[in-house]
């Protein structure tokens, strides 16, 4: 469903207070909303949440929007935080933008790179998705480091987990690029690792950041 950006960040606050915290409904007081606040309109006109005596009520519509609102925005804090390595207020705020471009379907691509987190960066719960439920019932590691790749076992590189230029450079220098196919050889006493016709050793500090998705031969 498409609401403006607006309208996700209140549903975000209700899930919190009503689904988290415990509240029977939200006080539109805490985010400041004035009584004829448009996304508050927005929301009673698709029927996502009631407006009785000056509080906001999920319909089950809504509840059902506010999980996947905030799935959305504790995904963008994953992204934000684990893989481009921006901390503090500022991955909060970029999540914050990124998350409204996570429609349906991009979502579940985001969880699945991610490997299905429970947790957002600051430990709040991320409802799981089918996506979760599935790669659960199937046995699915989803993108996992390459230490946890046995001997043999082939993948695509899905992204590369650092904060260090040189190591970034060292590992796209191999060929240890998102896309590119890559089979581990050994992992003891090094990790050796084969991306087309050329094979690189590294120790296990680097293996731990390239982060890979299975693929069954």
């Amino acid at each position: 469903m498409k609401l403006s950006e607006h309208a996700e960040e209140i549903l975000e606050a209700m899930w919190i207070a009503i689904e988290e915290e415990g509240a029977a409904f939200y006080d539109p007081a805490r985010m400041q909303l004035p009584e004829d606040d448009a996304a508050c309109r927005e929301l009673t006109a698709k029927s996502l949440v009631e407006l009785r005596h000056g509080m906001l009520y999920f319909r089950q519509e809504g509840r059902e929007e506010g999980k996947k609102t905030i799935r959305r925005h504790r995904l963008a804090e994953r992204l934000m935080m684990d893989v481009f390595n921006i901390k503090g207020d500022e991955g909060d705020d970029k999540a914050c933008q990124f998350e409204h471009l996570l429609n349906e379907g991009v979502d579940t691509k985001l969880c699945t790179m991610l490997n299905h987190p429970a947790t957002c960066p600051h430990g709040k719960p991320i409802p799981p998705g089918d996506c979760c439920i599935e790669a659960r019932q199937q046995g699915d590691l989803g993108v996992v480091p390459l230490t946890e790749f046995r001997s043999g076992q082939e993948g695509e590189i899905a992204y590369i987990q650092t904060d260090d230029s040189k190591k970034m450079q060292k590992l796209m220098a191999m060929g240890v690029l998102p896309g590119n196919r890559i089979i581990l050889v050994q992992s003891f006493p090094s990790y050796i690792f084969r991306v087309g016709f050329s094979e690189f050793a590294i120790d296990t500090a680097l293996a731990r950041e390239i982060f890979v998705r299975k693929i069954e031969r």
